[in-house]
């Protein structure tokens, strides 16, 4: 029998697992409570309570509520930039690469981790210990998505590529937020058309 099938790390494996699940569920949790209730009535009580755990076996996993909320914005951004994975590998040549991508960055920006990352930036303004849980957090993951971004473009010079990533990262974000806000559908539509022209045209430009 090999070391892997042996009782002790069998038990090992199962404590693990329990472990990654409970931390999963927690996460999940507290991103329901984000959309549905707000950062504000997000309470780890609440949290438990939904993730189905004691309030005790949350502090073996995060030592305060800034840094549950930290790593709930990476946990969703994670499995949302999985689900778009596909999707980016699979995009058009040339300048419809760009339009194509900027659909799919707006998809990935807007909706329930637009809603999530809104709430905790409004209580991060004067939370200076939430400010500095989500920041690095937001950096790191905005970094990873435009290395990706950069490693299927080709030829473009990376200033160009960074300049077009965060020209669409801050402009899908602001629409995501007017989204919230109940602004007008179409115009936004407008706006993201207008803008993928846009980006096309610089995309071009030698």
């Amino acid at each position: 029998m090999t070391a892997t099938g042996t009782p002790g790390n069998r038990g090992h494996r199962t404590q693990a697992q329990r472990r990654a699940q409970t931390r999963t569920a927690l996460l999940d949790a507290t991103v329901d409570c984000l959309v549905e209730i707000g950062y504000a009535r997000t309470s780890m009580q609440e949290v438990c309570a939904r993730a189905g755990v004691s309030k005790g076996a949350v502090q073996h996993h995060f030592a305060d509520k800034a840094e549950l909320m930290a790593a709930a914005v990476e946990h969703l951004t994670t499995k949302l930039k999985a689900q778009r994975t596909p999707e980016v590998d699979r995009l058009p040549a040339g300048p419809e690469r760009v339009a194509a991508a900027i659909d799919v960055l707006w998809e990935a920006y807007s909706g329930t981790l637009a809603t999530a990352v809104t709430e905790l930036w409004i209580a991060a303004r004067t939370d200076p210990q939430l400010r500095a849980a989500i920041r690095p957090v937001d950096r790191a993951l905005g970094r990873s998505t435009l290395e990706h971004v950069a490693g299927i473009t080709g030829d473009l010079p990376r200033e160009k590529v960074e300049t077009l990533y965060w020209l669409t990262v801050n402009f899908t974000r602001g629409l995501a937020l007017d989204a919230e806000l109940g602004g007008d559908p179409q115009r936004r539509k407008q706006l993201l058309e207008e803008w993928k022209r846009i980006a096309v045209t610089l995309y071009a430009q030698p």
